[in-house]
């Protein structure tokens, strides 16, 4: 269980200082969240802040019920907490088995590596050995990456947008990704989307806007709100 307690976060900048989360209180337990919103309204900075990439300026953070809230992000991590960052990382000189035996924490069987890989619907044999640098595609990248989520078998999963930058056939596979691993995971996803067939396999949606949170509850009850205003909003555009 994560819980997110009066979660707030000031920057400085030109025109001085912004806030960016306003007073964040959420409790989230269902296999599969959606954070989704306006670009700007604040998804991918609490995702980070519940990552330890970022430190809230006030607020705490629990994960099943240990304050994490000053643990960095490599403590996070061994606690569990997995982050994908929406445009993954790039490694000269690392193969994709070296990516996966460091997610894993143990050096894998040659077949056990390629299984994660086949789970992501890529042909092992074709990419084990590969480096993981600019010879990858976009899609190519985050289907490792997400391999590598697998592999290690984290309590909380967190994807920011994993859809941005990749061709149409790419996310078709993605979305069979997500699906088989609301179906198997043993821990939680928390994926930042504005995708209408991601957040339709969520089990929460969270609608942030403007620091805050506008909304939240199970996709029946979010998600046909989501889309009625979409409806209007493109209305509107064309009038």
């Amino acid at each position: 269980m994560l819980e997110l307690k009066n979660i707030s976060y000031f920057v400085n900048d030109e025109l001085g200082e912004k806030q960016i989360l306003k007073d964040i209180n959420l409790t989230l337990d269902e296999r599969f969240v959606a954070f989704t919103g306006p670009n700007g309204g604040g998804k991918s900075t609490l995702a980070k802040v519940i990552a330890g990439i970022i430190q809230p300026t006030s607020g705490r953070i629990y994960l099943d019920g240990e304050d994490v809230t000053d643990l960095s992000i490599t403590e996070r991590a061994h606690r569990g907490i997995s982050y994908a960052f929406q445009q993954p990382v790039r490694f000269k000189g690392l193969t994709v088995r070296d990516l996966i035996n460091i997610a894993a924490g143990k050096k894998l069987k040659v077949s056990d590596a390629c299984a994660y890989l086949s789970e992501v619907g890529m042909c092992a044999r074709d990419y084990i050995d590969r480096e993981v640098n600019a010879s990858l595609s976009g899609g190519e990248l985050k289907r490792i990456e997400i391999a590598t989520i697998l592999a290690r078998a984290t309590k909380l999963s967190i994807f920011d947008e994993p859809e941005a930058g990749i061709d149409l056939w790419s996310f078709g596979n993605l979305i069979k990704v997500f699906e088989k691993m609301h179906e198997k995971t043993q821990g939680n996803i928390l994926i930042i989307s504005h995708q209408e067939r991601i957040l339709n396999i969520a089990d929460r949606i969270v609608v942030i806007a403007d620091g805050q949170v506008q909304n939240s509850g199970k996709k029946e009850d979010v998600l046909p709100k989501l889309l009625a205003a979409d409806s209007c909003k493109v209305l509107t555009e064309k009038l």
